[in-house]
């Protein structure tokens, strides 16, 4: 009897550990808005024309981090893109997605319009 519940308390277990890693994208929608799971607001840039590529490298990766993809199990609208580094990046609707750097707390969205090239994900 101790044996089988042993058992069944450690299926149950692995049963929860691994719906843990079976999450979906890592953004959500808040107030009308794209943003990480910390709350950060995700922007897109229009330089991003190439499809399944990113034009922000360099400097501009820098002050705009590419939201990163993880291992996530992903549906549409997401997906992701390879970049050049090997890292996964995050995309909804096929485009790359960033956060800010001077973005510093949930709901800041200074880099909105930025250069009028990088924009709020709205939903």
């Amino acid at each position: 009897m101790k044996l089988s519940r042993l058992l069944l308390s450690a299926a149950v277990t692995l049963a929860f550990s691994g719906a843990a890693f079976a999450q979906s994208a890592p953004v959500k929608k808040a107030d009308g808005i794209l943003v990480t799971s910390a709350g950060l607001t995700v922007y897109t840039f229009d330089k991003d024309t190439v499809e399944g590529k990113s034009a922000c490298s360099g400097g501009c990766i820098a002050v705009w981090p590419a939201v990163s993809a993880d291992d996530a199990k992903l549906s549409a609208p997401y997906g992701s893109i390879t970049r050049d580094d090997g890292s996964k990046q995050l995309t909804y609707k096929g485009k790359p997605l960033y956060t800010f750097v001077q973005d510093k707390k949930a709901g800041d969205r200074n880099g909105d319009n930025a250069k009028e090239i990088w924009h709020v994900v709205k939903d």
